[in-house]
């Protein structure tokens, strides 16, 4: 009963299979394997851009700070949800990797960030001349880190907003997938078309070994951001094991297959939980993740019989009945045996 992270799921054997069958003989690297030719195609495919620059690197941290970076100046600020990845989890990888950006955060409801608000934060920010920081791009965490999701005409609102002021958008993609599925929208509705410039398209959360898609639909972008990739030391020198799981997962939509099957245990998950009448759930999460209250005492039973799962607070000691937060992942392998077994002992 792993309910801690997608991060912690297997690799999809179509996807192991494909690295495997990838170290047979010689290749070329630094991306110019035939295999990176493929994905380049099936991604401007995907996001209907033919022309969109696509690189590809080894995690989520890397594919936001480097994009961020080709999209900022050093003396700009970006724009981010109070709790979005950027700012609670990437450990100040978008301020060192722009070279001192900083990031100016707009208020939330349920993970999302409204016009409003971020008009707000945009006119807060860039009225100091030289004193301050200058008005950089707007990021946007979909799905978000509470497991909401935003509509497409929630993104495209953003966007609009961004636009008003001169400045790009980037979407922090890492389960774009889940959105994708819980929206059942086409990945270029949920990108270009609703008006955003770059995006990490996640891969390690979904199934992936590690790797994650930085695309640029501009493809004069794409020169800037080789050189910070591999001033980084990002360029990896082997890099057909990274197109090698990128390609089985654009192939027949597995992707869009693996985030449809973890969304729907979340679901199952969220559902048996709700009907317990024992576990709150907070927000109105739409993907693979939500955040839950339950009793300690709950949690302690639970904890005895093997379920993993990130909590908040000290479950061991305090009164039975106090309510403690938790939060809980599912990923593509995550089985409806599993999730029975679990709502079996949140029961008893």
């Amino acid at each position: 009963m792993q309910f801690a992270s997608d991060n912690t799921g297997p690799v999809h054997p179509k996807v192991m299979d494909a690295v495997l069958k990838s170290n047979n003989g010689y290749a070329m690297g630094y991306g110019a394997d035939a295999l990176m030719e493929d994905v380049r195609s099936q991604l401007r495919h995907l996001f209907e851009t033919p022309e969109a620059a696509v690189h590809l690197v080894v995690n989520g941290t890397t594919a936001n700070a480097l994009l961020l970076a080709t999209l900022a100046q050093p003396w700009d600020t970006i724009f981010c949800a109070d709790v979005a990845h950027v700012e609670e989890d990437e450990g100040n990888a978008p301020e060192f990797f722009t070279g001192g950006a900083k990031l100016t955060l707009v208020p939330t409801t349920n993970g999302k960030m409204t016009p409003e608000a971020l008009r707000t934060a945009i006119t807060s920010q860039g009225n100091r001349g030289v004193h301050g920081p200058q008005r950089g791009p707007v990021t946007i965490t979909q799905a978000t880190e509470t497991g909401s999701v935003y509509t497409l005409s929630e993104i495209k609102a953003l966007t609009d907003v961004a636009k008003e002021f001169g400045l790009k958008t980037h979407l922090d993609g890492a389960r774009f997938a889940n959105a994708c599925a819980a929206l059942g929208c086409t990945a270029a509705q949920m990108s270009t078309d609703a008006g955003i410039d770059a995006i990490s398209f996640g891969g390690t959360k979904n199934g992936l070994m590690g790797v994650e898609a930085c695309i640029m639909f501009d493809p004069a972008l794409s020169w800037e951001f080789e050189l910070r990739r591999k001033r980084a030391g990002h360029l990896l020198s082997k890099h057909r094991y990274l197109s090698a799981q990128m390609q089985p997962y654009l192939t027949d939509d597995l992707w869009l297959d693996m985030a449809s099957s973890a969304n729907a245990r979340s679901t199952q998950l969220r559902s048996g939980l709700h009907k317990t009448n024992i576990a709150q759930i907070e927000g109105d999460p739409t993907s693979n993740l939500f955040f839950a209250t339950l009793p300690r005492a709950s949690h302690q039973t639970l904890m005895a019989q093997g379920a993993v799962y990130y909590k908040w607070g000290d479950v061991e000691t305090g009164p039975a009945d106090e309510m403690i937060r938790a939060r809980f992942v599912t990923n593509w392998s995550t089985t409806e045996a599993e999730v029975d077994q679990f709502l079996s002992i949140v029961r008893a």
